[in-house]
């Protein structure tokens, strides 16, 4: 008598289906197998040459205008007016609109360009077809670089960029009579931009302007600060490190204005922020713990 035998089962360890996965012909298995090969660090290097070439597409759309320096001069410690006669550029005269603007500038012998905020009011560029800066000289920059060349020589300019400050978030100025400006350092160049393009502060009943600075040293604009008050902003030099016999504010911008008294209506508040990021993050914080609106405080970048 003969018995037919049936295969052993598989043991429990192992999926039912293991088997037949081993029964599929091999070319099956190659192509399950396919993806697992794929070439991914010579794709990823492809996409990043292609992010690289975008890239440098996008930079060569900059549209770069040649333009002479009519004056390079100190300002301050470490600070310089430099001014760019751009009367033969009127398209890029007509596209500085607001305050608080800024472009590119780059000049031989560096390797890439620096931003710079337009210290004069468009005004000024539709008059004398001229911008003015206020540049701090760091060594081994191009401002460095810019800082040290006369007048006469080329540099070139990119388009105006940025939206600047957008003042009509607190306008009209009857209904925001209290409007505080901040600014640090090199900060205040777009600072004189909105002051002297006139922002309604003569109709505004509390508008101070809180300047700081290492010292007086430091301080530029001082031969300003006369005709801005006349124009309606009171003017709060805040030094850190003062020469003796100082008497006004000391410390930082931020502490200055934290110790000020302030009977203010949030509702009816503004401000606008420029320099240091410490000072303009905690600038903020202070007015929005006061119930200031955020949209109410205005920066350029």
């Amino acid at each position: 008598m003969s018995f037919a035998l049936s295969p052993p089962a598989p043991p429990p360890s192992i999926a039912p289906h293991a088997h037949l996965s081993a029964a599929l012909p091999p070319m099956s298995i190659l192509r399950r197998l396919a993806p697992l090969h794929l070439p991914r660090p010579r794709l990823h290097r492809r996409r990043r040459l292609a992010s690289v070439a975008a890239a440098a597409v996008r930079q060569d759309t900059t549209v770069w205008t040649p333009a002479p320096l009519s004056l390079v001069e100190s300002a301050a410690e470490s600070l310089f007016h430099v001014s760019i006669d751009v009367s033969d550029a009127p398209e890029l005269v007509g596209s500085h609109a607001r305050p608080g603007q800024y472009l590119q500038l780059r000049v031989p012998d560096a390797d890439k360009p620096t931003f710079l905020a337009i210290a004069s009011p468009p005004s000024l560029a539709a008059a004398r077809g001229e911008f003015e800066f206020l540049v701090k000289s760091v060594a081994g920059s191009t401002a460095e670089v810019l800082c040290g060349l006369r007048k006469g020589d080329v540099v070139e300019l990119s388009q105006v960029m940025g939206k600047g400050f957008d003042i009509d978030r607190i306008e009209p100025p009857e209904d925001y009579p209290s409007v505080f400006i901040f600014a640090t350092g090199s900060g205040i160049s777009p600072i004189r931009s909105l002051i002297e393009s006139g922002f309604g502060a003569d109709k505004r009943n509390n508008v101070r302007l809180y300047y700081g600075a290492r010292n007086l040293q430091r301080m530029a604009y001082q031969d300003r600060f006369k005709e801005w008050e006349l124009s309606g902003v009171k003017i709060v030099p805040v030094l850190s490190q003062p020469d003796d016999g100082w008497s006004g504010e000391t410390g930082y911008v931020q502490a200055a204005f934290n110790r000020a008294k302030r009977n203010l209506s949030p509702q009816a508040t503004g401000a606008v922020l420029c320099g240091q990021k410490q000072m303009t993050e905690e600038i903020t914080s202070i007015l929005v713990a006061d119930g200031v609106s955020s949209e109410k405080i205005l920066k350029n970048f």
